[in-house]
């Protein structure tokens, strides 16, 4: 208690002797800059303590009366922020005794963000070419600012834009010059303040627009053009999509200047109009017009020029309905007035009267006006009558000019003619077309009548004709026209009665030559030909897959050369009877089939490995067609045979085959009048083995087939000198080559090939220069592991065989392989062989073996050749044949001999033929005298010898005639007589003694230089007659006569001609 008083006391003191002695001072708070303040700014606080000096104290400032914060200075400064803004005070505080003053009033600081400076562009619109802009900049709500202007540099920075001859800067204002305006340019502002350090945030950016000039657009009214004498023109000047526009208008004088238009007695302007009076306005003046601002200084693009076009008045036209001359009696004519190109017009009509005066046509009851037509009623109709008219507009007053005058003629109503188009009967299925001529005027719609002349059952047409599509039976008959024209409808005469008569037509038939079915290149021909004939009488057409191929041509035949793929379809044909076009039914349809080149094939029948004196016969066919072809033939290397004629049938014979027809054959065809040739056949060899060739292919190891990698040796050997013969071969992939090409190595007579390859595989055969050939050798090389051991050459009949199956490298443990002719399987063998004991002909094929391990071999073709005693066995069986026909040829003539013989008299010479014929049987008859006296010996008579001579003669070309046999057969016939017993004198027989006839066959040859080899068979016949014993007769020597009898045949017609007989009695 007495401490707390003890203080009180003492602050009392104090404050007596303080107020006794100063009184406190009061802090006076300062902001620098006053005012407003941006975030970013600097603010100073100066505190100052009225009556003492800034060294004596210590300040404290305050925001809002509290956070005090300290200075040993008077002032304080700092970047203000917007949260900074509020009331400050400050006081002192004297260093010396911490004596305080009083505290300061508060000062308000404001704190507020940048502001934004805006900039604006006038004009405030599209900116034209050559204008200036003046762009503004603004800070609205606040004063003291000063501006910088920015542009856009090409590289998109900003660079600032001083005062300068382009651009003029006026505190908040930069005005561009015109030509520094570019489309384009974009700039901007920024305000700054006067001792500050803060500027405001830039402006958003100003882009300039900048269009071209406007056009002034010109137009007239009246719209259309041109304008008739005596119109008023006003032209109107327009600015689309502008507006507050004056304008100015031009004209150019006869110097081609142009002079101002202003108002005038002859022009009067009303804003954005120029009204041209009437008698100013003139054909070709040229007006313009152009804008301008009151607001700116630019005017616009002056406007395209207005030409004026100034015509006379329009002429009316005037015509008539009927529009054709003459107007017959009793019709009414309507006549119509036309102004054309123009519309809004009305009419007036005129006549000219008795005394050649125009007077006015109105309405009544002879004539009927309806706007642009004038009818005149029939009766009122008069012969010479002429009439005009004129035009006139409604909304100007303007007439046209009289129209040209009608002159009306009057004739008798006339009577029209029938006539058909076609003269004679027209054919079932064509048109026919009735024409109803009528010479005077046109317009005239057309009346048919059939049968009768009944209204009623008229057929109309707008035409003078009248066509029947398709004529049928029903359509013959009387048929009768008229015609009629207006409304009513004025009719003529009928025409005289025409009669139609109908006809079947014939029908065309199409063909194709060579064939319906043709090879591209060929030359192709249509023919199209009428059933009946008369084809003189007759066009022709083609139709192709029932589109028109052609039109209608006087020849029958349509040729198409080269023919195509495209040409290929079906076709038909039609004719056309020259005197009337009526056209026949049309034909079937012939297809015709084009294919790609013709290709030749061929084939050897009955194999191609053939032996010496075996027939082959080579056929050639074309691909897919067989009609027209003839066919040529060649060997090696396409030489063409000189007999190639032989192959016209499509087939080619060699028989015999000899050594010599070894080769390469081919074939391909030809037919048509241009000698169209196919491609060749793919080639055919043919190999032909001789029983005894001058030279042998010796090879080495002596077998068909071989392993590649093997050696061979291939020589040509001969029973003589071989000198000058080389090795050949034929291979699918090289054709004929020699050793010496590079396959092998050539040594003389002998070729050598190293090392074998697949390639090697082929037919090898010795040849000689003068071109004779060894039999040809098959050689087949193989990349496998067996091949079949078989002989290169022919083996002869009736010698053993074996086969066996060789292995390369290694040969397996299990030695049974199956052994197979043609594909067959022949035999199965442990011992991997297989023997034929005794080959023969049927031997003959295509051998090959197979292994179950090592797989099987090529085949190759085992020729068999034919003994010489099998050869001897099939001659002897020839002769036999030969014999047998012959015996029958003899038993005919025969008969015929007897016949003749029979009706002789005994004792009686026989004559002989004539030329080299009496030589042969002279030669004969000696013989068989001295045959017959042996015979007289023995009790017989000397015998007569009949020779009966067959000849077969035929018609032989003359390049075949060397190839074509004659047989003759000589009949020798001996006539024996017993002996008598009276004396020993020998009887003549007489023909009814004839016991028995013994015939004796001898074979025989004779030549003939013309004729060719012959073949004779002579006939040796004993005649045996009966003794008769009781009469007696005196022995007479008769002298074997011979009688000759030839008889021919002849071969092309088949028949005998009969016995051309010789015999003299």
């Amino acid at each position: 208690m007495e401490f707390g008083s003890l203080s009180v006391i003492l602050l009392l003191v104090s404050l007596v002797r303080a107020g006794r002695v100063q009184e406190r001072p009061k802090a006076s708070l300062i902001l620098v800059p006053a005012g407003q303040l941006f975030i970013g700014e600097v603010v100073t606080l100066r505190c100052d303590i009225q009556g003492h000096t800034d060294t004596e104290w210590r300040y404290s400032f305050y925001k809002n009366e509290y956070q005090p914060f300290y200075s040993e200075v008077r002032e304080y400064s700092f970047s203000v922020v917007e949260s900074d803004s509020g009331k400050y005070t400050c006081r002192g505080e004297r260093r010396s005794d911490s004596w305080r003053s009083e505290i300061s009033d508060a000062v308000t600081l404001t704190v507020s963000a940048l502001p934004r400076a805006t900039l604006t562009v006038e004009p405030e619109s599209s900116v034209f070419t050559g204008e200036s802009v003046t762009l503004k900049c603004e800070i609205k709500g606040y004063v003291g600012w000063t501006y910088q202007w920015y542009k856009q540099d090409p590289w998109g920075g900003l660079i600032t834009v001083p005062q300068s001859v382009h651009h003029t800067v006026n505190r908040d204002t930069l005005t561009i010059r015109g030509d520094a305006v570019i489309h384009g340019d974009q700039y901007w502002c920024r305000g700054e303040r006067r001792y500050r350090t803060t500027s405001s945030q830039i402006s958003d950016p100003v882009t300039l627009t900048v269009n071209a000039l406007p056009r002034a657009t010109l137009t007239a009214d009246p719209k259309w053009s041109p304008v008739f004498s005596g119109e008023s023109v006003t032209l109107k000047c327009e600015i689309k999509g502008y507006d507050g526009w004056t304008y100015q208008w031009y004209k150019q004088d006869p110097w081609r200047r142009l002079i101002t238009v202003s108002q005038s007695v002859y022009h009067t302007i009303n804003r954005d109009t120029l009204t041209i009076r009437a008698d100013t306005v003139i054909n070709g003046d040229q007006y313009w017009c152009r804008g301008e601002r009151h607001d700116r200084s630019i005017s616009s693009q002056i406007s395209s020029s207005v030409t004026l076009t100034v015509n006379a008045l329009p002429r009316a036209t005037l015509t008539a309905d009927p529009k054709w001359s003459p107007v017959f009696s009793g019709e009414s004519v309507t006549l119509k007035c036309e102004i054309y190109s123009y519309d809004g017009w009305t009419y007036q009509w005129y006549k000219q009267d008795p005394w050649r005066r125009w007077t006015a046509v109105s309405q009544s009851v002879y004539h009927t006006v309806n706007r642009d037509t004038l009818t005149i009623r029939a009766d009122t109709v008069i012969n010479g009558d002429q009439y005009w008219c004129r035009g006139e507009r409604r909304l100007r007053p303007t007439s046209s000019q009289n129209s040209d005058s009608v002159t009306l003629t009057v004739e008798e109503t006339p009577k029209p003619e029938l006539t058909s188009s076609h003269k004679g009967a027209a054919l079932i299925g064509n048109p026919v077309v009735l024409y109803c001529k009528l010479d005077q005027s046109a317009g005239w719609r057309f009346y048919w009548s059939k049968h009768t002349q009944s209204p009623e059952n008229e057929t109309k047409t707008e035409t003078y004709s009248y066509t029947i599509s398709s004529v049928s039976v029903s359509d013959g008959g009387q048929y009768w026209c008229r015609a009629g024209r207006g409304n009513p409808v004025y009719y003529t005469h009928y025409s005289d009665a025409l009669w139609i008569n109908t006809t079947k037509s014939p029908k065309a038939v199409a063909s194709i030559k060579p064939d319906e079915k043709v090879f591209r290149g060929e030359t192709v021909t249509l023919r199209c030909d009428m059933q009946g004939g008369g084809d003189t009488e007759w066009r022709y057409s083609w139709n192709k897959d029932d589109y028109s191929h052609n039109s209608f041509s006087t020849r029958k035949e349509n040729t198409i050369s080269p023919v195509r793929e495209s040409d290929s379809g079906k076709y038909t044909c039609r004719g056309q009877r020259r005197s009337d076009s009526q056209t026949s039914e049309i034909s079937d349809a012939v297809t015709l089939t084009v294919s790609d080149r013709a290709q030749a094939v061929l084939r050897s029948s009955p194999q191609s490995w053939l032996t010496e004196g075996d027939s082959v016969t080579l056929s050639c066919e074309v691909r897919g067609s067989s009609t027209g072809w003839t066919f040529s033939w060649y060997r090696d290397k396409d030489e063409l045979l000189s007999d190639s004629s032989r192959g016209a049938g499509g087939s080619y014979t060699l028989s015999p085959a000899a050594l010599n027809h070894t080769g390469v054959y081919a074939c391909r065809a030809m037919r048509g009048e241009t000698a169209y040739h196919t491609q060749y056949s793919d080639t055919q060899p043919l190999w032909i083995t001789g029983v005894s060739p001058p030279v042998s292919l010796m090879v080495s190891p002596s077998r068909a087939e071989h392993f590649i990698t093997d050696s061979l040796s291939l020589s040509c050997e001969g029973q003589s000198d071989s000198t000058g013969w080389r090795v050949r071969r034929y291979t699918h992939s090289e054709k004929v080559s020699d050793c010496s090409s590079g396959w092998g190595s050539a040594a003389g007579t002998t070729c050598s090939i190293s090392s074998l390859i697949t390639s090697h595989t082929g037919v090898y055969w010795c040849e000689s220069e003068s071109g004779e050939s060894s039999n040809p050798v098959n050689i087949s090389v193989t990349f496998g592991f067996i091949i079949l051991d078989s002989p290169v050459h022919p083996v002869t009949e009736g010698d053993p065989l074996t086969l066996r199956c060789l292995y390369h490298h290694t040969k397996p443990s299990n030695l049974t392989a199956e052994f197979y002719k043609n594909g067959s399987l022949l035999q199965t063998q442990t011992t991997g062989e297989m023997t034929i004991h005794t080959v023969s002909k049927s031997d003959e094929g295509l051998y090959h073996c197979k292994h179950p391990e090592k797989g099987e071999s090529p085949q190759s073709w085992i020729s068999v050749r034919v003994s010489t005693r099998s050869a001897a066995k099939s001659a002897i069986g020839l002769v036999g044949v030969v014999v047998g026909v012959s015996f029958a040829v003899l038993f005919i003539i025969l008969l015929i001999l007897l016949w003749c013989y029979r009706t002789r008299k005994d004792g009686q010479s026989l004559s002989h033929f004539t030329g080299h014929q009496q030589n042969i049987n002279q030669t004969s008859v000696q013989n068989h005298r001295e045959s017959g006296a042996g015979d007289s010996q023995s009790g017989y008579m000397q015998a007569e010898h009949v020779y009966d001579t067959v000849e077969r003669a035929g018609r032989i070309n003359k390049s075949d005639a060397a190839d074509e046999l004659s047989d003759v057969t000589y009949s020798q016939i001996m006539r024996k007589n017993r002996k008598s017993k009276n004396k020993g004198k020998y009887i003549p027989a007489k023909p009814s003694q004839t016991e028995t006839i013994y015939s004796e066959v001898q074979p025989g040859k004779t030549t003939d230089a013309d004729t060719g080899s012959m073949a004779v068979t002579y006939a040796e016949i004993e005649l045996k007659t009966q003794k008769k014993p009781k009469k007696k007769t005196e022995q007479t020597s008769i002298d074997a006569d011979t009688v000759y009898s030839e008889l021919k045949q002849n071969t092309d017609k088949g028949d005998v001609t009969g016995l051309d007989d010789s015999t003299s009695l």
